[in-house]
């Protein structure tokens, strides 16, 4: 019997993601959003000597970060790693050292972002692309990447938003109102950024940050959206999702639909893709506080009074 707590066939989508990953399509949203990663951890002028890289679909990732001297750890999610994977026992120290588990200067393994094979305080940063949008406990998920972070460590990720795929699920919600009176679970119900600040405090990072940008894809139609979809092993792997397969009737329906009310003069189709970035410090003595309450100097109705302009003419 299926827990009801479940959202997503975590089977299934390692599948699908193996299965993308020998079709050789290139995955334009996680390289995106890979090189915004890159780009914001540049800007963070400080060492960061061991680094785990969680779940995303591809090495590209891992490789962007391997500079000299700095120890990776790629923890993957392809089935197709599972026969070769180096059997080395992550969850304690060898010799009191973290450094003298690990081989330089990286390592692959396959593993599964709701249970970190890791033990407590391992890595100074941690980073992940793409993946924890599909994990069934997405709070207990961050608490286990603070969890294995140092003091001062960092975490560093994109996930896909609320907003993504807006016009397909409006497009395929419409045609099976339409045609069956009803709708059935297709697009995944992904994070809200609106809500991610609030989960990265829950578990326990601190100076926690949450944005989001949009991207627009243009498509021929439909059909080839989800041709897209599909080589990037991003189909439908809700566990309440219909067994049974879909008729063609309701896409070609869903095709017009997705046309009248998403395309643009040229009869292209937009798609819509949120990424949201995270990132948050586990927490160190020497990160700024926020102010004790009732530390502050001044009431507010005086700060205010203060910042009043004078009256016109005085």
């Amino acid at each position: 019997m299926t827990s009801p707590s479940l959202i997503f066939e975590r089977a299934l989508i390692r599948r699908r993601l193996d299965r993308a990953d020998k079709g050789g399509a290139e995955d334009f949203l996680l390289r995106a959003a890979i090189d915004d990663l890159c780009e914001r951890l540049s800007l963070i002028k400080r060492a960061f000597p061991a680094v785990v890289e969680i779940g995303s679909a591809s090495p590209a990732f891992s490789a962007r970060l391997a500079h000299e001297g700095r120890l990776i750890v790629r923890m993957a999610p392809l089935a197709q790693l599972a026969a070769g994977a180096p059997q080395i026992d992550l969850s304690r120290d060898a010799g009191g050292k973290a450094e003298s588990t690990f081989p330089r200067p990286a390592l692959a393994l396959v593993g599964d972002e709701e249970a970190l094979p890791f033990a407590d305080a391992r890595f100074d940063l941690a980073v992940s692309a793409l993946s924890l949008h599909t994990v069934n406990d997405l709070p207990g998920a961050l608490i286990q990447i603070r969890r294995i972070l140092k003091p001062d460590g960092l975490f560093l990720g994109c996930l896909l938003g609320g907003a993504s795929l807006k016009e397909l699920r409006s497009a395929l919600g419409a045609a099976e109102t339409e045609l069956y009176g009803g709708i059935s679970p297709r697009v995944a119900p992904f994070a809200d950024a609106r809500d991610m600040g609030g989960l990265l405090q829950r578990a326990g990072l601190a100076l926690p940050v949450a944005d989001s940008e949009s991207l627009t894809v243009r498509y021929r139609d439909i059909f080839a959206l989800m041709a897209d979809l599909r080589a990037m092993g991003a189909t439908n792997a809700l566990v309440a999702r219909v067994r049974k397969p879909s008729s063609r009737k309701l896409f070609l329906r869903a095709a017009e639909i997705y046309a009248e009310r998403f395309s643009d003069p040229d009869g292209r189709v937009r798609a819509t893709f949120e990424l949201i970035f995270v990132s948050g410090w586990a927490p160190h003595e020497s990160q700024q506080k926020p102010l004790r309450p009732g530390s502050a100097t001044m009431r507010l109705e005086d700060a205010l009074r203060r910042e009043k302009p004078p009256p016109s003419g005085a």
